[in-house]
């Protein structure tokens, strides 16, 4: 896959970010030390460069129909502002993606949406017109998730219109518990800081009016920030003190972005679920929540039937009480080398200081605090359960 470069890459070479393939992208891995980014989130605030998420816009009379069949949630309990976590599935129930679904002021067509906020009224339920959405599938599925909406579209007649708009968007994520001093620093719209968690409103940030919501992927509370692309340098500048500024928020990489998400036991697409090397349904991957079965969507039948039946294996993390690190990949057994499952992901806790990793285990062993053993480069190292997150946040 051609590698794609984010609208800040050249302003984070310039301040001698390491970079890592994710996705399809270029991304930072890290600025200095994962550690003292991972520490910066968990006590005070880091600021990341999302913009490797996809975005895809759907409006239009049957825009709430459409996000229905394709999404395990239900669009239509959303009003402009509110946003929620959803699963994008086959017709067996398996995640092609996970993604947070937004829904816009009213009116705006798809393919204008960072434009159309400029001067747009912050009263959002003022707006009139079509509902609109945006949701961010994961790196690199933006493609694949607008042929498929549009490919849905067509085939079941509904009126609505797709547009990706990757390429119009950038992304920013600040978060930490001091994440609400530094927005409401470069946000003159003291209502934002205000906004209750997975609310969104539009907002002036750093001069850029943005898509603002009270989202994130770390545990901590926070704030992702959607700007016009040719607008990103500035929002980054209020908070990463570029050109000589003392920084509101220490830039972070994807190294801790991974750890932090780790800690909480977040899935991560490509890698804790994935349609063809690692197969799991939404049940299986611990987020039945999202999964709402009075609607009609695309696996929805599969999900049922599986609820009613239950599953064989389960998400789950475990604590090595061993020397070692564990890994994705490693097999997990019950001590006497007997296999019971495997890891799809795995770190030291820089906030524990403790080897931890997630992954799928038989459910019948599935206990919390019970011990296993994860085979690490051919040892048996001891392990309890842990039901996610490792942190109480």
């Amino acid at each position: 896959m051609t590698d794609r470069l984010p609208p800040l890459h050249e302003t984070h070479e310039a301040r001698g970010a390491k970079f890592t393939d994710f996705g399809g992208w270029q991304m930072p891995v890290e600025f200095g030390s994962i550690r003292e980014e991972h520490a910066a989130v968990r006590e005070s605030v880091g600021v990341f460069d999302v913009s490797h998420m996809s975005e895809v816009e759907v409006s239009g009379p049957d825009a709430t129909a459409l996000m229905n069949r394709l999404t395990t949630n239900d669009a239509a309990a959303l009003d402009p502002g509110d946003s929620q976590y959803a699963a994008i599935t086959d017709e067996e129930g398996v995640m092609l993606d996970d993604t947070v679904v937004y829904r816009l002021p009213d009116g705006i067509e798809a393919g204008t949406g960072a434009d159309a906020l400029a001067g747009m009224d912050r009263d959002l339920d003022a707006a009139a017109g079509d509902p609109a959405y945006l949701f961010v599938p994961n790196a690199g599925h933006d493609d694949q998730m607008t042929d498929r909406w549009t490919e849905y579209r067509d085939e079941a007649g509904l009126d609505a219109t797709v547009a990706n708009v990757t390429d119009d968007w950038a992304m920013l994520a600040v978060q930490g518990p001091d994440a609400a001093d530094a927005v409401d620093d470069a946000t003159p719209a003291d209502r934002v800081v205000g906004l209750p968690k997975f609310e969104a409103t539009v907002a002036a940030v750093a001069g850029a009016d943005s898509w603002v919501a009270r989202t994130g992927y770390t545990g901590e509370d926070g704030f992702e920030i959607l700007c016009p692309t040719d607008a990103v340098e500035g929002v980054w500048s209020a908070f990463a003190g570029e050109g000589g500024a003392e920084p509101a928020a220490q830039p972070c990489g994807l190294g801790a972005r991974d750890t932090l998400r780790t800690e909480m036991g977040y899935l991560l697409s490509g890698q804790d679920f994935d349609p063809d090397d690692e197969p799991r349904t939404p049940y299986e991957a611990r987020i039945g929540f999202v999964v709402k079965l009075d609607t009609e969507f695309v696996g929805r039948d599969a999900l049922e039937r599986q609820k009613a039946e239950g599953v064989d294996e389960r998400f789950v993390g475990v604590r090595l009480l061993e020397r070692g690190v564990p890994r994705g990949g490693y097999a997990v057994t019950d001590g006497d080398l007997t296999r019971i499952g495997h890891l799809t992901s795995g770190t030291m806790s820089p906030t524990l200081d403790e080897p931890i990793g997630l992954g799928y285990l038989h459910e019948s062993y599935v206990e919390p605090g019970a011990e296993v053993s994860v085979v690490v480069r051919g040892d048996e190292k001891r392990a309890e359960i842990v039901i996610p997150p490792f942190l109480d946040r």
